[in-house]
């Protein structure tokens, strides 16, 4: 088919690869424009827009699509027969909509309708969620709230992070999109109304990244770690040292001894820290076993390796 292919992240970029892949003949590809980026504030092209230079893809960088009657003009006369949408960033006008024959359709990273919004990998994540997938979906004017076409289940491993979810994530998702062009193509392509029953998945914003240790479970604080992995990382302070963690596992009061009792600790104590056992800190109801961390202007490290060069003092109490 002929396809019109708006996105922008890497997990976008791996849609776009396999419909490329799949030889659809991609007319043109919407990408967010260029950022600037590190000391030297080069601007960097997305992923996507990397990709489509390496295949000499037409592109475009509209600043907005929305009241944009040059680039709706050019997309018009493109005459796509799809238009195919995956994390773009850009909410797409009735006028855009309506433009292909078969509709527009969208790669989205959550078992709709669970999850609408701009950030269903890091809330499921977040919620410690034990299942997730990918929906693809046929646009409408709404977040997300379109006719579904075809899903993927994936399991949630304890351990996995927001950026392993993402990257097995995305490889689902441009194969899905493969299936679901292939399925309208030949006219079999279901299409199923989302119920009412649905959840949002709003942008994360830095104030969440604080951990709060008085009131959060330890298991919520290792799913606030890995949910924030590897986007922003949590944080804590320690004295007037802010300490990101970046990898914890959850340990039981019972496994671990010391010469107290533990229920009459404040949470957020250091509980263990030494070089040979790493280092444990008191949760509400567990305790949180540290296994990667970055000191403020260092890089991320082991926790091992980080004691062997910083002190963390026994009984003192991160906030």
């Amino acid at each position: 088919m002929k396809v019109v292919f708006m996105g922008t992240p890497d997990f976008a970029k791996d849609s776009l690869e396999a419909i490329y892949n799949a030889n659809h003949e991609i007319l043109a590809v919407v990408t967010n424009q260029d950022k600037p980026k590190g000391r030297g504030m080069k601007m960097i092209p997305t992923p996507v827009k990397e990709f489509a230079l390496e295949k000499s893809l037409k592109i475009f960088q509209p600043e907005k699509v929305r009241n944009n009657n040059d680039f709706i003009n050019s997309i018009k006369q493109l005459n796509p027969d799809i238009i195919c949408v995956v994390a773009y960033g850009k909410i797409l006008p009735k006028e855009i909509l309506e433009i292909p024959k078969l509709g527009c359709i969208n790669v989205h990273a959550s078992l709709l309708p669970k999850y609408r919004g701009a950030a269903p990998i890091q809330w499921a994540i977040l919620n410690g969620d034990k299942v997730t997938g990918i929906t693809t979906m046929y646009m409408d004017e709404g977040m997300d709230t379109g006719d579904m076409i075809l899903k993927e289940e994936v399991e949630i491993n304890d351990n996995e992070t927001t950026g392993e979810l993402w990257d097995r994530l995305s490889k689902i998702g441009g194969k899905l999109l493969v299936e679901t062009l292939e399925q309208i193509q030949n006219g079999t392509a279901p299409r199923e109304k989302q119920n009412e029953n649905f959840t949002i998945a709003p942008m994360l914003n830095k104030e969440m990244a604080k951990i709060d240790w008085a009131n959060k479970s330890a298991i919520e604080i290792k799913n606030l770690v890995r949910g924030l992995n590897p986007i922003m990382g949590a944080y804590s302070y320690l004295g007037d040292k802010k300490l990101k963690f970046w990898k914890v596992d959850v340990t039981n009061f019972f496994d671990i001894t010391i010469g107290t009792d533990i229920n009459k600790i404040k949470n957020g104590t250091v509980i263990i820290s030494n070089e040979k056992d790493g280092l444990y800190i008191k949760a509400k109801d567990g305790i949180i076993k540290v296994l990667e961390i970055q000191g403020e202007n260092a890089k991320r490290m082991s926790i091992l390796e980080y004691l062997r060069g910083n002190k963390i003092k026994e009984y003192s109490v991160f906030e």
